[in-house]
């Protein structure tokens, strides 16, 4: 295998800059700069030449094979980071025979090829070097240090037991056996449906969690709508006017609220109308107001707007209105309460998410429960549908395998590297 290396910092001047090296030929260059190679886990300051020529005062930190990020013997080379010292470093090292710089991702993927990661781990990776709220982090460190993996093998190890009794009673067909299985096997398999069902069931908001939330801004023409997007955003996000129908398109705003990603959305005012343009804009903000995880209705004397109607723990709220339980995004009032109204709401849907983020892994266990639901009926059928139910027991076990990347996951690595930068 090729010895690998890159700039594993932002480029660009910094304080101090990484570059890593992994692969057989990693301690040999790190001794060709640096002369004596640190014991490994064991930083050392070294002066790094390139035969005759200085190139920096570095701190230079082995790892031995088994114990990297990669598996392999790696370094890393912590220098000055200015741009002609990195580039320097960089030059010298493509020089190296054996070396070669790495493709997006493959310090990542070697910790996957070598055992130190599972691919639900790989994920997490990805989520947490993107992670921009505290929710995002705090969900995307769970996945990295192997909760999923950890999951997945406790649901495995009840799927192989329930296996084994099943294989039992095929082995001994033509023989009385003393103790009948199905009741034990139907223990396991409906606690293993429970389980994988309430998955399933938080998945969506695991997802949000990564993704963010969507909450609409929806109401009459001229209801304050972007007014009050301008003061949640503390800026002129979108463009306001007495002219009723302004807002044509639907603004988008990112916020943190409580760690929680939440996109605010401006939508154009829901009316009547036979302005071409204005009219698209109505369709458009009906539809993406639909799709939102929430809904913040401003209404006035004249009422709800039309085309769409507030659903559970939608809020309903006076606009423009200075006081008695309204909202002024002019003058701010309200506005607080508003703001901590939304967080509850969302923070009590983030409670109920899962561990599983992505839809490949709602995919999988979906797979895992149809498979168990069918294996759960062969049971019940008895003893001459035992193979039916062992087979259908195998096919939920390569579902959950699938989840941390043991089988049937090749053709995804391409996809899900490609989002790693060089340096991981």
């Amino acid at each position: 295998m090729d010895t690998i290396y890159a700039l594993a910092s932002a480029r660009g001047r910094a304080g101090v800059a990484v570059i890593r090296i992994s692969g057989p030929e990693a301690f040999a260059t790190v001794h060709h700069l640096a002369g004596a190679v640190p014991e490994p886990r064991r930083s050392s300051l070294r002066t790094l030449r390139d035969g005759e020529l200085v190139l920096d005062q570095a701190l230079v930190l082995t790892f031995a094979a088994g114990s990297s990020f990669t598996g392999e013997a790696s370094a890393e080379l912590h220098l000055h980071g200015s741009i002609a010292t990195v580039n320097a470093v960089l030059q010298a090292l493509s020089r190296r025979p054996g070396l070669r710089l790495a493709e997006a991702g493959e310090f990542t993927r070697r910790a996957l090829e070598n055992g130190c990661l599972d691919l639900a781990q790989v994920e997490g990776l990805a989520d947490l070097i993107d992670a921009e709220t505290e929710a995002q982090r705090r969900q995307a460190f769970r996945v990295l240090s192997g909760a999923i993996g950890a999951r997945t093998e406790e649901w495995r190890a009840r799927l192989i037991r329930a296996a084994a009794l099943i294989e039992a009673t095929i082995d001994f067909a033509d023989e009385d056996v003393p103790v009948d299985v199905s009741p034990e096997v139907l223990s396991l398999l409906d606690g293993m449906l429970a389980d994988l069902r309430r998955e399933v069931a938080g998945a969506a908001m695991a997802e949000r969690i990564r993704d963010g939330f969507e909450v609409a801004i929806v109401g009459l023409p001229n209801a304050g709508k972007s007014t009050l997007l301008n003061r949640l955003a503390g800026r002129e996000a979108a463009i306001t006017s007495e002219v009723a129908g302004t807002t044509r398109d639907v603004i988008e705003v990112r916020m943190d609220l409580a760690g929680l990603a939440v996109t605010l959305l401006d939508t154009a005012g829901l009316r009547e109308t036979e302005d071409v343009v204005e009219a698209i804009g109505v369709r458009r903000a009906i539809d993406r107001a639909a799709a939102a995880d929430l809904r913040i209705f401003l209404v006035s004397d004249d009422g709800l707007p039309p085309g769409i109607d507030p659903v559970d723990q939608d809020i309903v709220i006076r606009g423009k209105a200075d006081g008695g339980g309204g909202v002024s995004g002019k003058t701010g009032a309200g506005v607080s309460e508003l703001v901590a109204k939304v967080t509850a709401l969302l923070e009590a849907r983030a409670g109920d998410a899962a561990l599983v983020t992505r839809e490949r892994h709602r995919l999988a266990i979906a797979l895992a429960i149809e498979a168990i639901e069918s294996a759960a009926l062969a049971v019940r059928n008895g003893a001459e549908a035992a193979e039916l139910a062992a087979e259908d027991l195998r096919r939920a076990i390569r579902a959950l395998d699938s989840l941390v990347g043991r089988v049937d996951v090749e053709h995804l690595l391409g996809e899900i590297f490609a989002s790693f930068c060089i340096g991981k």
